[in-house]
């Protein structure tokens, strides 16, 4: 099966990830634990597996032991080099693209990789990654991980939008504008709805200034958001991690 995108820079660093990892330890736990043989996918590893090792051992943590996790890069070179960080049959590494190499998987990750496309293939890409009925967490991030940003995925549909932020170093939201997902990012001007959500979300932050620290002034800062309209969904236990999680739609 003929890989179906192209070769992306594929820079990464150790840790990276970790945001949406635990995100996606969270949001897709029932859905592995019922799963007979669950089947993660790591579309887009990069130049290192450093990534696709880190979510194998996350998920084996917080999960279940016996996830098997994939790394799908289309440049031959990097698939190679990464078999000495194989574990099989828990670990591999594998040639493939939006096509996931014709496997079945459960859930899909794919980050910084749409967003070196052009934003008109970013719906066909969608389609083409949950045809078999897996779940994709497609999104970016900044460099070492601090700001990110992501979009679940369910049969070519966009179902919610998460904005997640190491919090010590959060200066302002604002920050959110530079890695919102290929989808939206050229959408944030005035008149379309992420434009609103973030400045809606600036003025908060403006807003519940306090003396006790940037994780309480975020969690004030979404409970501010939810007060004035905003269906934010889950609750403190992720706020506190400094994520924000709003439905798609909105």
């Amino acid at each position: 099966m003929k890989p179906v995108g192209a070769i992306t820079r594929g820079t990464t660093n150790p840790n990276r990830l970790r945001r949406v990892d635990n995100f996606l330890s969270y949001r897709c736990s029932s859905l592995l634990k019922e799963a007979a043989s669950p089947l993660v996918i790591d579309l887009g590893y990069g130049a290192s597996p450093v990534t696709a090792v880190e979510l194998r051992g996350r998920l084996a943590s917080t999960v279940r032991a016996d996830v098997t996790v994939i790394g799908l890069e289309i440049d031959p070179v990097r698939v190679a080099a990464a078999q000495p960080f194989a574990d099989p049959p828990f670990l591999q590494f594998r040639r493939g693209g939006f096509e996931l190499a014709g496997l079945t998987p459960h859930v899909v990750r794919a980050f910084n990789v749409l967003r070196q496309y052009a934003e008109e293939e970013v719906a066909e890409a969608w389609r083409t990654m949950t045809a078999g009925g897996a779940l994709l967490i497609e999104g970016t991030c900044d460099e070492l991980g601090r700001i990110a940003t992501w979009t679940v995925v369910e049969a070519g549909m966009p179902r919610t939008l998460t904005l997640s932020a190491r919090l010590p170093t959060l200066e302002h939201p604002a920050i959110f504008a530079e890695r919102l997902p290929k989808a939206l990012i050229h959408h944030n001007v005035p008149g379309h709805p992420v434009h609103e959500l973030l400045r809606s979300l600036g003025k908060a932050w403006e807003t519940e200034a306090t003396p006790f620290g940037p994780r309480q002034r975020w969690m004030a800062t979404v409970r501010r958001m939810r007060g004035e309209g905003w269906p934010v969904v889950d609750g403190p236990g992720r706020w506190r991690l400094g994520e924000l999680t709003v439905p798609w739609p909105v």
